[in-house]
């Protein structure tokens, strides 16, 4: 199979399930943001250390999932449907789990932090931006007619940024780099 088909010099792609909707749908442009923070991922997990890369790449795969859900519209047929991989229960959860285990390592936050520290950290932290966006484009998506988004997806895209911001905290203090607290300029 190539990569290239030539079916969207047009402007238009193709769902899952056959129809062609034009390249700036919303559809399009959620599960492009969620595509963009999956490779965001893949950027953190290159100078990641194993196991961090492992935790990493499983989410990626859980955001793929997630892409599969948006590509496929809610009138798909049902044999389409049923082809879709289902989508962990439990993937927040497992999340804030997570973040707890972070959160004894580093200590509480008692200030806003600047973004950034060590080369893990500061990846990380752009990748929690990107995942902010794509839960914003998510939401909005989500109010559109015909979406059929569940409610599970925006809740892990949410806990997501959170496990992100711990992760960044985690890899500094493994690095032995201290946040930065914010400071308003005077």
């Amino acid at each position: 199979m190539g990569i290239y088909t030539r079916g969207g010099d047009g402007g238009e792609t193709g769902l899952f399930g056959g129809d062609r909707v034009s390249k700036g749908d919303p559809r399009i442009g959620t599960y492009g943001d969620v595509d963009e923070l999956n490779s965001m991922l893949g950027w953190c997990a290159a100078v990641a250390g194993p196991q961090d890369a492992e935790r990493l790449q499983h989410v990626q795969a859980l955001l793929f999932t997630l892409g599969s859900f948006l590509a496929t519209p809610p009138e798909a047929s049902e044999k389409i449907r049923s082809m879709l991989p289902p989508f962990p229960e439990g993937s927040s959860a497992a999340l804030e789990a997570q973040i707890d285990q972070w959160e004894e390592q580093t200590g509480a936050l008692k200030a806003f932090i600047l973004p950034g520290g060590c080369e893990l950290a500061a990846r990380l932290h752009v990748a929690r931006c990107v995942c902010r966006r794509a839960e914003r484009s998510l939401a909005d998506f989500a109010n559109s007619e015909n979406a059929g988004i569940d409610l599970a997806h925006l809740e892990f895209l949410n806990r997501l940024s959170d496990w992100l911001f711990a992760f960044a905290r985690a890899a500094n203090h493994a690095e032995g780099t201290n946040d930065v607290p914010w400071v308003a300029p005077s």
